[in-house]
């Protein structure tokens, strides 16, 4: 018998009176000790499928078909019943950690919620468990940061936090959606190797993600789903070594390529920094005495010339993001930063509200950077209304430029007046690059603008970042821990590890020729995930 039965699902949302079906007749099982992943672009329907498998799609949904956990059904089982399932016997980790942990409670706490409920654990007996789940998922020091709230740690840090949450009872299901979205290759291999070892303990795994390196790493059986259907099935062997769906080969065939069009010879500096320097003070006691500091960034050095692109890739709490930030004004920092010739350590409030418009940034979380009570057109315009028309423009409606840079991301004009939640993720990645552009900005910090995105869509947002680039002659800072997407985006690339640079230089010595052991390690990372598995 299959530890999970999944049976001529369907599931349909009724809104407003009218019935929406998004899942249509999907059938697969999971064993023990074996991994079925679930693929497919966004909107698919693989998310909605793994949340139905123990009720949680809410009161608007409508479920029919069987979700059997271990011979018992599940559709339509008592609450008593399903609370007992869930958390215990099949535990989730959710593609989005932030809104899965809560805000106001440490680590330690909401770790400890669960030990409490399900295994009894608390006190010295629940904080040793903690710290060794936390030590199994990469947390380094985990003791340290038991007191931390989730905003106090890096996106791929809170994803590891979910991770140990869901196994801190050592479910017999594991539904993981998107685990490994956030983290970079190195942690990536970690939880890798940690659900492999998971599975020799005879848990089941239903992986949902849009990676198929992963895939074709951990994956024994895959199920590709389109339009809330499975339009192929199979060993993942079979089906990824001889795919019969157009749309398996679709995805198969989706990975950013090509390079960056190159840099003009005359093209201007737009951003330098010399020995920039972020550190953070650690204080303790009543009078707050400073006892040490996080050294986030350590005397970075680099510069960006006119239509060119510096990737900067690292581990999860490197510094990537923090040196982005200090380089555009937001936090402060120590060093020598010039933008566009100017010392931008030199500039009043006044003269450095002016020049945001020069700096722009898109966010890794297309949703989360969103106001959700914005039409389109009020987020794309928004930075108008602060800074006023770009140079060139007076006399034009906000509305006509925000029609012509739904032309330039490839959006339609008719999705001017839609909210942010009636968007894909690629689209609305689409709207913030928008919402960056329209001010023709000169410098554009792109942190991690692909990371939660299809590999379809990711192509389509790497082209157009690249298109943009070329006829603007945009400088970017890009910041992300895909390589491959790094490599396809990049003319320079800086590594850091732990808030130092430990090797810089063109992407094609980089790539070719790693001078560091770091480095060579993230290399081999990303070749094994990528790689691993289409040898097995």
């Amino acid at each position: 018998m299959s530890l999970l039965t999944v049976e001529n699902l369907t599931i349909a949302f009724r809104q407003d009176g009218t019935l929406t079906r998004c899942v249509h007749g999907v059938s697969f099982t999971v064993d023990r000790g074996e991994t079925v992943a679930l693929v497919g672009e966004s909107g698919s329907g693989k998310s909605v499928t793994a949340l139905s498998t123990v009720s949680l799609l809410g009161d608007a949904a409508e479920v029919g078909g069987s979700v059997k956990y271990d011979g018992q059904e599940l559709i339509g089982a008592p609450a008593k019943t399903l609370r007992k399932v869930r958390g215990n016997d099949i535990s989730f980790i959710f593609q989005e950690p932030m809104t899965s942990l809560n805000p106001l409670h440490t680590l330690e706490k909401q770790l400890g919620e669960s030990l409490a409920l399900h295994q009894g654990l608390t006190g010295a007996e629940a904080r040793a468990r903690i710290i060794e789940l936390l030590t199994e998922v990469g947390i380094r020091e985990p003791e340290s940061r038991l007191g931390a709230y989730p905003h106090q740690l890096s996106g791929g840090q809170r994803q590891r936090v979910m991770i140990a949450m869901a196994l801190a009872n050592e479910p017999d299901i594991l539904i993981a959606d998107e685990p490994t979205t956030a983290l970079d290759v190195t942690i990536q291999a970690q939880i890798l190797e940690l659900l492999a070892e998971l599975k020799s303990r005879d848990m089941g795994l239903l992986f949902i993600t849009h990676d198929l390196g992963i895939v074709r790493r951990i994956a024994d059986k895959v199920c590709v789903m389109k339009d809330g259907m499975v339009v192929e099935a199979g060993p993942t062997a079979e089906v990824f070594g001889n795919p019969q769906h157009d749309y398996t080969r679709k995805l198969l065939n989706a990975q950013p390529s090509g390079r960056p069009a190159p840099v003009a010879p005359d093209a201007p500096v737009i951003l330098e920094a010399d020995k920039l320097r972020v550190w953070f003070p650690i204080q303790k006691g009543f009078l707050k005495k400073t006892v040490g500091h996080v050294k986030a960034v350590n005397e970075a050095s680099l510069s960006v010339h006119a239509g060119e692109t510096l990737g900067i890739v690292g581990e999860s709490g490197s510094g990537k993001t923090t040196l982005a930030l200090a380089m555009m004004r937001l936090i402060g920092s120590e060093g020598g930063i010039r933008f566009c010739g100017e010392d931008v350590h030199g500039w009043s409030t006044k003269a450095l509200r002016r020049r945001r418009a020069d700096m722009q940034i898109v966010f890794q979380d297309p949703f989360g950077s969103l106001s959700p009570r914005m039409t389109c057109a009020e987020i794309i315009a928004e930075g108008l209304g602060v800074h006023g028309l770009p140079e060139g423009q007076e006399g034009r409606s906000q509305r006509d430029l925000v029609a012509e840079m739904l032309d330039e991301v490839e959006l339609p004009r008719a999705a001017m007046d839609r909210y942010p939640h009636e968007f894909s993720g690629g689209q609305r990645q689409r709207i913030a690059i928008a919402r960056a552009m329209i001010l023709r900005p000169r410098l554009l910090v792109l942190d991690e603008p692909t990371s939660a995105l299809d590999m379809t869509v990711q192509v389509q947002i790497v082209d157009l970042l690249r298109r943009l680039q070329q006829k603007y002659g945009l400088a970017y800072l890009f910041i992300s821990h895909d390589l491959a997407v790094v490599r396809a985006m990049s003319h320079k690339i800086m590594v850091m590890k732990q808030g130092d640079v430990v090797e810089a230089g063109s992407a094609e010595d980089l790539f070719e020729r790693p001078q560091t052991e770091y480095t060579q390690a993230l290399l081999r990372a990303a070749l094994d995930v990528a790689h691993e598995g289409a040898a097995r």
